[in-house]
């Protein structure tokens, strides 16, 4: 009984928190550009991110494969613009990543 006292003082603290609404924000905006990605591409990426005292500092996004449709330009372009959007506002570094075979 009390460890569930302490898991429902805990939640309710994190609740309140900004470092709590900040997470589930990046991980709804993250989401979203996942999903813009995947309509302007049509290969859905991982998309990471890293917070720092209310500053975006990083985002990463992971392609499943190399994505030979477009110039890396063209593509660096989209990730930007989308990132820039859905985040609302323009991370310190963006980081496109490709995942290679064997």
């Amino acid at each position: 009984m009390s460890r569930f006292m302490l898991l429902l003082a805990c939640a309710t603290t994190l609740a309140g928190c900004d470092a709590f609404s900040t997470v589930t924000e990046g991980l709804k905006q993250s989401k979203a550009v996942e999903t813009d990605l995947e309509q302007s591409t049509g290969v859905k990426p991982a998309v990471g991110f890293n917070w720092h005292n209310g500053r975006l500092v990083v985002v990463t996004v992971q392609f499943p494969r190399p994505y030979e449709d477009k110039p890396l330009n063209e593509l660096a372009g989209l990730v930007r613009e989308s990132v820039t959007t859905e985040f609302k506002q323009t991370p310190e570094r963006i980081v496109v990543a490709f995942v290679l075979g064997k």
